[in-house]
């Protein structure tokens, strides 16, 4: 009877973790896809500007996207580091992580800021391989107002990781799809009144109003307590996010080194795999959306005292649970709808065949690549994101060989590699959670 009642307990118990771990996700999700979609249009509009204007603002997005990696060093830190006080109920540490978020962030953002601005002209040059032509005065004109602006992305990023850290991730994605709307309305107003420069310009108004909206919701967020000491608080919180920055750094350079394999295949697998790596990072958000709730909701309940293997492994098989329903769904569609992803982006029929093919060869890749991202999010929660990023590490270093020696296969060969190397990342964090369960829940030490 005591087992039968345990067992019901326990399943309870499990879902609600999972019920929790949804709710915090879905509105991430929806904060990325937001970001995106202005993205999106935005590049539909420039495209009225010509190729030029285009290629300058495809790499300068290729360049955000490594500034989001020095971004999310203070924002992932704070996250966690919050989350973890609050469950603790330790107001001290909670002011401590919150100053401490925002003292990486006022060093990061205008060092960023201005040596962006400085050397817009070098970097433009250098995104675009060295090219002389309109595209490189483009971009430098491009740099001139976002990388600048790029000081109101690590602001919003540190704000919306209070928010999260505190468990609120729907303001994050309301603020995400004001910032979404304003962009979208400023394009063809901007854009046709100072070209290029206009689309920088409209990403950053739409922030910059966000921003605003969002520091007057973080007053109700304000913390009481006595002084901490900013330079150590500062410390704790790159200890802390530091390893989760890198590991996306490590990701979009091997993102960027997988395009280079792909490139000996020629040009129309080059677009097949442009496309659809455009179609897979729909899914591949829902994962990282998971990966935040995951880490959002173990660090809080270890801030509780969370410990012992069972812990682990209820919030762990629930998070599992959530990524692999994802994943697995991913693969479905992305497999059924394979000829109708391709016929939105408008592709030719070789286009069109290869990249129908390498998205039904994404499946495997999918499923394990979501369980990996997801369960993540627990180990970065519970203090053990650095060896988190050796695995990382590790599934680049296989990837990379192994597409380059498939790639005679064609595309289909490129996406066996990923998932070979997805099923050895997996194979070493199933490794890594054992022994984690083995020892006891860490402690994040407390800013003085």
């Amino acid at each position: 009877m005591r087992d039968a009642k345990a067992a019901a307990e326990y399943v309870t118990e499990g879902r609600g973790h999972r019920r929790r771990l949804v709710a915090l996700a879905y509105p991430v999700y929806f904060e990325l896809l937001a970001s995106v979609a202005a993205g999106i249009v935005t590049m539909i509009w420039v495209a009225r500007l010509g190729g030029s204007a285009v290629a300058a603002v495809a790499v300068a997005t290729n360049v955000e996207n490594l500034l989001l990696g020095l971004a999310l060093i203070g924002g992932s830190g704070t996250t966690v580091l919050v989350a973890h006080a609050r469950g603790a109920g330790d107001t001290a540490a909670r002011r401590g992580a919150v100053t401490g978020g925002w003292a990486v962030c006022a060093v990061l953002a205008p060092a960023v800021a201005v040596g962006g601005f400085l050397l817009r002209e070098p970097i433009a040059a250098l995104v675009l391989g060295g090219a002389e032509g309109p595209e490189v005065a483009l971009a430098a004109a491009y740099f001139a107002i976002s990388l600048p602006g790029s000081a109101l992305l690590f602001a919003q990023l540190q704000l919306d990781a209070v928010l999260k850290g505190g468990g609120d991730t729907r303001t994050p994605m309301r603020l995400a799809l004001l910032a979404g709307g304003l962009i979208l309305v400023l394009d063809p107003l901007l854009i046709d009144a100072y070209g290029i420069q206009g689309a920088a310009l409209a990403m950053a108004l739409g922030r910059a109003v966000a921003l605003c909206c969002g520091l007057l919701v973080l007053r109700r967020h304000r913390t009481a307590g006595p002084r901490v000491a900013v330079v150590r608080a500062a410390l704790r919180t790159l200890r802390t996010g530091l390893p989760m920055g890198a590991d996306f750094l490590l990701r979009m350079a091997a993102t960027l080194a997988l395009v280079a394999v792909v490139g000996r295949l020629g040009v129309a697998s080059v677009a097949a795999y442009g496309i659809a790596t455009k179609a897979m990072y729909v899914a591949t958000m829902a994962f990282y959306a998971v990966r935040q709730a995951a880490a959002i909701h173990t660090a809080h309940l270890l801030g509780g005292e969370l410990e012992g293997r069972e812990g682990y492994r209820l919030v762990g098989r629930q998070t599992l649970l959530v990524a692999g329903t994802l994943g697995t769904l991913a693969a479905g569609l992305l497999c059924a709808g394979a000829p109708a992803v391709l016929a939105a982006f408008g592709a030719g029929p070789e286009v069109a065949g290869q990249g129908a093919v390498f998205l039904r060869c994404l499946g495997p890749y999918l499923v394990l690549l979501a369980c990996f991202i997801a369960l993540g999010g627990v180990l970065e929660g519970s203090g053990h994101s650095a060896r988190l990023l050796r695995i990382t590490a590790l599934g680049a270093l296989v990837q990379l060989p192994l597409a380059y020696a498939l790639s005679g296969l064609g595309l289909a060969g490129v996406a066996l590699a990923m998932g070979l190397a997805a099923a050895v990342q997996c194979a070493a964090l199933g490794l890594l959670v054992r022994r984690v369960r083995q020892m006891p829940a860490p402690v994040f030490s407390r800013a003085a």
